[in-house]
């Protein structure tokens, strides 16, 4: 995101659904999403609910995919305009871009315990892809493309923590991990049900399309 000091709780109160920025807080009690009963952020809380017109409605649905893979709207305007001259549909292709970026997929190996700090480790350079250190967090992945954790960088505690907390989670199908060996092969691209199911990307289309 933009301002990464930014209190990134709020932004799961106002989507009004988890979006799981901030790795093993989200998932244990001190969560404040759960805390507040996922009233919206501000002064008046509940208070500002009221009915949202289908403009607020496809806003909303821009906004969380655009948030949970922590991409800025100028990027994320690029990333459809992409999928819309691309082959297949619009919506499924959007998404399958997002999930092959490198640190969706650091992420989604479980090295990181969030996309935001995915994020930094691969700005830090403690990733390779086919051998070669890559520092761009939106890299795009392809299909036979070999993510691995650098050598001197597997001890590292974030690594090593997000290691033990994820290492029970199941990884998409899409993706082959080796765990002893800190590496994922990207298998093929992913299909609709192995990526995320609290977006609805024919709402951001449709945002776009306006």
């Amino acid at each position: 995101m933009a301002n990464p000091h930014a209190p990134v709780c709020r932004l799961c109160r106002r989507e009004g659904v988890k979006l799981f920025l901030k790795g093993e807080k989200c998932v244990g009690d001190r969560c404040t999403f759960t805390k507040r009963n996922a009233t919206p952020p501000g002064q008046h809380g509940l208070a500002r609910r009221r009915r949202i017109s289908e403009y607020g409605i496809q806003l909303r649905a821009k906004q969380r995919g655009r948030r949970i893979y922590g991409v800025l709207e100028t990027q994320f305007q690029n990333y459809f305009d992409d999928a819309s001259h691309g082959k297949g549909v619009t919506g499924t292709v959007l998404l399958q871009m997002l999930e092959q970026r490198l640190d969706n997929v650091v992420y989604r190996a479980g090295f990181a315990s969030s996309r935001r700090e995915a994020r930094q480790l691969v700005s830090h350079r403690h990733f390779q892809v086919d051998g070669r250190a890559v520092n761009i967090p939106s890299y795009q992945l392809r299909t036979g493309q070999v993510v691995q954790v650098r050598e001197r960088s597997r001890e590292l505690e974030p690594i090593r923590r997000s290691v033990e907390f994820r290492g029970g989670q199941a990884v998409p199908s899409w993706l082959t991990l080796y765990p002893q060996e800190f590496r994922v092969d990207v298998s093929r691209h992913p299909e609709r049900g192995e990526m995320e199911t609290s977006i609805d990307e024919q709402l951001i289309v449709e945002w776009y399309s306006r």
